[in-house]
């Protein structure tokens, strides 16, 4: 398949004029901008609309003033299927084709597609004025997330990164009770994420030419920035990319801006200075199956001490559980949670479900839980804010640090058992040059974006 063919014939030349260019003036403005009035409908536009990019497809869609007029995804049988419920869409394979050919069409973008795909769509829409709302992480590198950000911030549109987590009653409280001093400035933070790999492929084995590339999938397109290779089932697509090197970003990556966004909030955190992972590490095409790695911050305001020590844990690498006191109706720690250690106690919160939980809880009684914190529904506080002209929860102001936080402990996984010691204003490992390597990552030809890849 010709890398530039689409539905409607794309050319190269446009494209790469397009993403090249400064300014906006090849692709046309929103309808709706910052002084739309709220009986405005907005124009959404959609890039990925299987999985998770259907689901925040449909929750957008939920939203009273959301009109989808636009449809994108390299799966004609999901592309058709999805269709038929927004009569009247368009209907695109390329995300070029749609931003170059129909961008007079939409306000805003909704973008589902895999990690690596994440950051081209992302910059060229906002380089129109489109508003954006982007699956977490953000993208695979923290250059890309810094170049995002940036670009976010230049366009002044509105923006929401796809942690939901973030907007639930249980985190905010916890964000609360912490910001209040419940257990005092905040000594040290354990995090684990233990959930079976469900993304993991059953075939490891890419080696030879590939099989025959199922009807209806384009491939090449799929592929996105990434470099050309063979098809192989049971692989890549529809569910199992993300444990790969070139297009996901493993466990910490896919769950990480979850676990991470309380802490980083409610202890006004900023990157951290170094990283270690303790276990094996990986190499080659894959992802680590297991990660433990402590990140170094410097200590704020609400921290014990001059730098604050976050451990991750995955892949069944539970934490040492005589270090965790748990509520009195839990008998052994959950798959997944938190614990915050305070120099006045702890606090304990099961990630799948429940409320905080201070420690000791004779300490600490139910009246002083917060008890204001009305429900947020995530994909509504987006396009509420696009509206009204207010900022949304997760912009990408605050997205972006949290995904590169994310990654950079991600990115340890390649360096087992050494610290790398980050630079974040210059957005690289001061003593690293291997590591450095893997900060941004080359485009291939055709899907270079200025200032990306």
């Amino acid at each position: 398949m010709n890398t530039f063919s689409s539905s409607k014939g794309l050319s190269r030349r446009r494209f790469l004029q397009n993403s090249a260019a400064a300014t906006t003036a090849a692709i046309a403005f929103p309808a709706v901008v910052k002084s739309a009035s709220p009986n405005s409908t907005l124009q959404v536009a959609c890039i990925g609309v299987g999985g998770m990019g259907a689901s925040t497809m449909r929750n957008v869609a939920s939203h009273k003033k959301v009109r989808i007029v636009s449809l994108c995804d390299v799966d004609k049988g999901t592309l058709d299927d999805t269709a038929k419920k927004y009569p009247g869409v368009s209907t695109h394979a390329d995300w070029r084709e749609m931003l170059n050919d129909h961008a007079d069409k939409f306000d805003a973008v909704t973008i589902g597609t895999p990690d690596h795909a994440h950051a081209g769509p992302a910059v060229i829409a906002m380089r129109a004025n489109k508003h954006v709302y982007l699956q977490k992480p953000m993208a695979p590198t923290p250059h890309e997330c810094r170049v995002i950000a940036r670009e976010a911030k230049r366009a002044d549109v509105v923006t929401q990164l796809g942690n939901q987590g973030r907007s639930s009653v249980e985190s905010r409280m916890a964000v609360q009770l912490l910001k209040e001093g419940a257990i005092g400035k905040v000594k040290e933070v354990i995090i684990w994420e233990n959930k079976r790999l469900s993304w993991w492929p059953s075939n490891t084995n890419i080696s030879g030419r590939g099989e025959p590339i199922p009807s209806g999938l384009s491939w090449d397109l799929w592929l996105d920035c990434r470099e050309p290779r063979p098809w192989f089932s049971n692989t890549y697509h529809p569910k199992n990319w993300r444990a790969w090197f070139d297009f996901g970003v493993g466990e910490m990556g896919d769950m990480g801006c979850h676990h991470f966004d309380p802490t980083f909030d409610a202890l006004n955190l900023t990157a951290p200075i170094k990283v270690r992972q303790l276990n094996e590490g990986s190499s080659g095409a894959l992802w680590g199956k297991h990660h433990q790695v402590e990140l170094i911050f410097p200590g704020t305001d609400m921290t014990a001490g001059d730098t604050l020590k976050v451990t991750w844990q995955d892949g069944d690498i539970r934490p040492d559980a005589s270090r965790i006191p748990l509520p009195k109706d839990v008998k052994e720690l959950p798959e997944s949670g938190s614990c915050w250690i305070g120099e006045n106690g702890h606090m304990f919160k099961n990630y799948r479900k429940g409320a905080p939980v201070v420690l000791p809880e004779s300490d600490f009684p139910q009246s002083r839980y917060p008890t204001d914190i009305a429900p947020q529904n995530h994909y509504h506080d987006w396009v509420d804010a696009i509206l009204k002209g207010t900022k949304s929860c997760a912009d990408f102001s605050h997205g972006g640090p949290l995904t590169e936080t994310v990654l950079i402990g991600a990115l340890s996984d390649r360096f087992p058992k050494q610290w790398l010691e980050w630079d974040s204003k210059k957005v690289r490992f001061t003593n690293n040059k291997e590591a450095n390597k893997l900060v941004r990552r080359a485009y291939r030809e055709g899907w270079k974006v200025k200032g990306l890849g």
